[in-house]
């Protein structure tokens, strides 16, 4: 039995959205021990819109549940073993039924959100039997719509929705999403549906091909984590000239804010300032001086992110060639002595 998902939602132009009707990639009658007691589209919404589910109240799921349920979409029911956060979900998507076990949701809900930590996704997948027309998705950066093959049964179909937001306070997080890019991976006749819920929220969606999770999440690391990493260096080597990290943050954070606008605005190698674009030997030379005598540990980072600023110089065809050279050879030497301090350690 086919379910079929009409979508109407509104987008983030606030222009309604023509019907979709989506369906299933699997055309298959559901296996005798997968017969859902209800066919999912005698309770789908009056919009014929699919009633969604959670499985995991943590900050993932109930961000993504008030924002899909303030945005208009049914959010129907949610199981969580921790009652607190069956509470605050509740609290936040009123009209939804709490469970403790996984399997409740499934009664409830025709797409089902699985928004738990990444290494519980498989586990907990594991656990569950789809009914046919139903669709599993989870929200893991790293992980492909694959791992949620267990779960799945003849009529089913599964995908990944990753929205690229740091959830660590609700408010903050809802309002990040406007703006955001949601990436999404799995089943081609579930991705239209995700786009519009994720252009429902103000988020703007991206398909990533088969394959691509790995790359993708290693960026977004290197974007989020690995700032804030970039940053507690940063805050490290400032404190050599006097600034606490409160004040360190203070000094550099508008410089940072500056050069990622100039990179939106202009393209990241147009927006590259500094001594590696001026040719400044005798700057690097004093830079890689102090880091070598008061912070080693810092020492690696600047020389890697300094070959990326050299490379960006050489592109731009704004460096000679002596002084490029000169500052090739002041990073290889740096670089040689930091990796005998780390061999030593």
């Amino acid at each position: 039995m086919r379910a079929v998902w009409r979508t109407n939602a509104v987008s983030a132009n606030s222009e309604p959205a023509p019907h979709r009707t989506i369906t299933p990639m699997h055309d298959h009658e559901a296996a005798p021990d997968h017969a859902h007691p209800h066919r999912a589209d005698d309770h789908a919404a009056d919009d014929g819109r699919p009633r969604i589910g959670f499985i995991g109240a943590g900050r993932v799921g109930s961000v993504l549940g008030a924002a899909f349920a303030r945005a208009g979409w049914q959010v129907t029911a949610v199981a969580s073993r921790d009652p607190d956060r069956r509470t605050r979900f509740v609290s936040l998507v009123p009209g939804a039924r709490a469970f403790v076990e996984p399997h409740g949701v499934l009664d409830e809900a025709d797409l089902i959100f699985l928004t738990v930590p990444d290494d519980a996704i498989a586990g907990t997948a594991a656990g569950l039997q789809l009914y046919s027309g139903q669709a599993l998705v989870h929200t893991s950066g790293a992980l492909p719509a694959a791992v949620l093959a267990p779960a799945m049964a003849a009529g089913t179909s599964a995908a990944s929705f990753h929205p690229l937001v740091a959830f660590a306070d609700l408010e903050p997080a809802l309002e990040a999403l406007r703006g955001a890019t949601v990436a999404l991976e799995g089943d081609e006749s579930l991705l239209p549906v995700l786009a519009e819920l994720a252009e429902s929220v103000g988020a703007r969606a991206v398909t990533l091909p088969e394959g691509g999770k790995p790359a993708y999440h290693a960026a977004a690391m290197m974007a989020a984590g690995g700032l804030v990493g970039l940053l507690d260096a940063i805050a490290q080597v400032a404190a050599l000239a006097g600034l606490d990290q409160q004040a360190a943050i203070a000094v550099y954070a508008p410089l940072a804010h500056q050069a990622i606008a100039n990179s939106e605005r202009m393209g990241i190698d147009r927006a590259l300032t500094g001594p590696f674009l001026r040719g400044d030997v005798g700057t690097v030379r004093g830079h890689l001086g102090v880091l070598e005598r008061s912070a080693p540990e810092a020492l690696p980072l600047y020389v890697a992110v300094a070959r990326r600023e050299l490379a960006i110089a050489r592109r731009r065809r704004e460096l000679d060639d002596e002084a490029a050279g000169e500052l090739e050879r002041l990073l290889d030497a740096a670089g040689a002595d930091a990796g005998r301090s780390i061999a030593a350690e």
